[in-house]
């Protein structure tokens, strides 16, 4: 499958009644604001600029809801962990996210980018149990991928892997050289119509 050539951004939300009507199915995209998350938004819908990308951290600051297919949506979150943003903005986006996860029936799984130079953070995890909590799968994507060798690429999934626990999928990703996009694609597919 060639990606989603029909996406198109629907809306973005500041507040919870800004969200879209809860029907259908949809995934959200989460990570840490320099994970790439964007990148690779862009790359499993093969459209170059679905998701804005940024050379500055934290550039996604609302709730954005996009249109693969009739009754089909991903939904980009707010980056977390490394933006320059007051605190104030910090507990509006932790607020925004909460009530976003525990309100959306519609919501059937989460794709988690993490830079896999770094690995699994603590902030990461906390996601992960969130969702555990909720019952939601998760499919992490360890991006920038290509910046690794073999052997650091083969120890990175391993660890993560192990960190991440079972009955979460975790593999390599690169937007760059488009390793491990069609195993997203597929994962993305399964979630919203399993």
């Amino acid at each position: 499958m060639a990606g989603y050539p029909q996406a198109r951004f629907l809306t973005s939300a500041n507040r919870p009644g800004q969200f879209l009507p809860d029907e259908g199915a949809e995934v959200a995209f989460a990570g840490r604001s320099n994970a790439g998350k964007s990148s690779a938004i862009n790359a499993i819908t093969n459209r170059r600029q679905l998701a804005r990308t940024s050379h500055t951290p934290g550039r996604t600051q609302l709730v954005n809801f996009f249109e693969l297919a009739a009754g089909e949506r991903i939904v980009d979150l707010p980056g977390y962990g490394f933006a320059r943003v007051t605190e104030a903005m910090q507990a509006h986006w932790r607020q925004l996210l909460e009530t976003y996860f525990r309100s959306r029936r519609s919501l059937r799984g989460l794709f988690l980018a993490v830079d896999s130079r770094r690995g699994l953070g603590p902030l990461d995890l906390q996601m992960l149990g969130w969702c555990a909590s909720l019952g939601r799968p998760v499919h992490v994507l360890l991006t920038k991928a290509d910046k690794l060798s073999r052997a650091q690429a083969a120890a990175v999934l391993g660890t993560a892997t192990a960190a991440a626990g079972s009955g979460v999928r975790v593999q390599l990703f690169s937007a760059t050289t488009g390793d491990g996009v069609e195993a997203a694609r597929g994962r993305l597919r399964e979630l919203l119509r399993g």
